[in-house]
């Protein structure tokens, strides 16, 4: 479980019709020649700009697509989702048009049970599945412990925050943001903590699971035994990647984890000694 407040910002206009200004999808830079395309999705209470700063990271060959749930920064006046089937329908049919080519999807903390339950969805509708599903920072569903942290008062929601780190201290403090980002946290955390996940065959595609070397949501050792319980879910190949740092680890290894996504879908898209240019 993470949160980290995704906090409201202007709208950037209307959406159309396509799915590159659909309310779901983010892509800032686009890149239509893209042999690739990366799905990110956030953890509990995070928004899209979260994976903002990997544009600089990734190499022209890849296009970046973040999901943006409702009720948080240009999405603020959307209402809430807390039901998992009905966020993944709504994901689905906004991405299904942009799975024209190879693809891959990474989900950090509750993302990654959101990424897990997408692959399915795609799959039930006859999509092509993704080339690597990404993991991060949560045990696989149905394995991972559900917590009670939504029932609670805002006093107890804060404590675990600051558990977690990752969050602002000053946003947890302040009168007038304090409610309003509480209040998308708490609806993310109900969503994934009454999240129950139907059994179903194991998915056909490769999972790189990774994760904080100190991540107070994994129980000590799980990655090592078994992958934290993903490598049932899938009858292809599973691998483990531990990184230095806590739940929120991927902030301060933002390179190495991009590089050790990218050594994943092609090996020649990491190649030391490649800078790629800075995107907006």
């Amino acid at each position: 479980m993470s949160a980290h407040p995704a906090l409201p910002v202007p709208a950037a206009g209307g959406y159309g019709s396509s799915w590159r200004s659909s309310p779901w999808i983010r892509c800032w830079s686009p890149r239509p020649a893209a042999r690739f395309r990366l799905v990110c999705l956030p953890h509990a209470g995070g928004g899209a700009s979260a994976y903002r700063p990997w544009l600089a990271l990734l190499p022209p060959e890849v296009e970046l697509l973040a999901v943006q749930y409702p009720g948080r920064e240009d999405r603020f006046q959307d209402p809430l989702v807390d039901d998992m089937e009905e966020l993944v329908t709504q994901i689905a049919d906004a991405l299904v048009p942009a799975l024209d080519r190879p693809y891959a999807v990474f989900g950090h903390s509750m993302g990654s049970a959101v990424a897990w339950e997408l692959a399915h969805e795609l799959r039930r509708r006859g999509a092509h599945g993704p080339l690597w599903l990404f993991v991060s920072g949560r045990e696989a569903p149905g394995t991972a412990t559900a917590g009670e942290v939504h029932r609670q008062t805002d006093a107890v929601l804060c404590r675990e925050l600051e558990r977690l780190g990752g969050t602002s201290l000053e946003v947890l403090a302040d009168d007038g943001l304090r409610p309003v980002v509480l209040g998308y946290i708490r609806n993310d955390y109900r969503l994934i903590e009454t999240y129950r996940p139907a059994p179903r065959a194991p998915l056909s595609c490769p999972v790189a699971v990774f994760t904080g070397e100190s991540d107070p949501e994994l129980t000590p050792g799980s990655a090592a035994r078994g992958a934290g319980g993903w490598a049932d879910l899938t009858t292809a190949r599973t691998e483990v990647r531990t990184f230095p740092g806590g739940h929120f680890y991927l902030n301060g290894r933002r390179r190495e984890v991009v590089a050790a996504l990218l050594r994943r879908l092609d090996p020649s898209l990491a190649e030391s000694g490649q800078k790629w240019p800075s995107t907006p």
